[in-house]
């Protein structure tokens, strides 16, 4: 009869049901609450465009002004694709002169208010941090103004191709 007994209690303890009703409770509030509370961190994307063809043939009265920035690996050219250059800002030790194309490009925005369009030409193994620079310089320009930094836009479409072969530089 002993025996008996002892069998009936671990047979009791074998089959004893696993409840997780509780559990099941805690992820039906849990899952909405850290999907709510989820913070999505927006991206910053600057729409880019592809610069027209070169090659197609123009008429006097068609000539607009097309401002473009050529970044080669020992400079960085300004200019106009129908009347030609407008500086040219040498690559030193310390890199390119970005200080001297944002104070050319303030200097085409005040003559060009409405224009707001710029090609950004590049050579085949320019890098991409060369890149980023060159297009902040072109979308905004920083001064320093009575110890307070002001900020104004200057090209904010930008366009990206590939740069012509170079012509012997300049």
């Amino acid at each position: 009869m002993i025996r008996g007994r002892r069998r009936g209690r671990y047979q009791d303890e074998a089959t004893a049901e696993l409840n997780i009703t509780a559990f099941m409770n805690l992820m039906v509030i849990l899952v909405p609450f850290l999907l709510i509370t989820a913070v999505f961190s927006p991206l910053a994307v600057l729409k880019l465009n592809l610069p027209g063809s070169s090659s197609e043939p123009a008429n006097q009265q068609d000539l607009i002004f097309q401002l473009e920035v050529t970044v080669r690996m020992d400079r960085i050219e300004v200019g106009d694709r129908n009347q030609g250059r407008f500086g040219v800002y040498r690559k030193s030790e310390d890199g390119y002169d970005l200080d001297a194309l944002s104070e050319k490009l303030s200097e085409i925005k005040r003559r060009y208010p409405q224009k707001t369009d710029i090609a950004i030409l590049l050579e085949s193994d320019i890098a991409y941090d060369t890149l980023v620079q060159v297009m902040d310089r072109v979308r905004i320009a920083q001064k320093i103004e009575n110890g307070v930094i002001v900020r104004s836009e200057l090209f904010p479409d930008i366009s990206i191709g590939d740069a012509p072969v170079d012509s012997g530089g300049a």
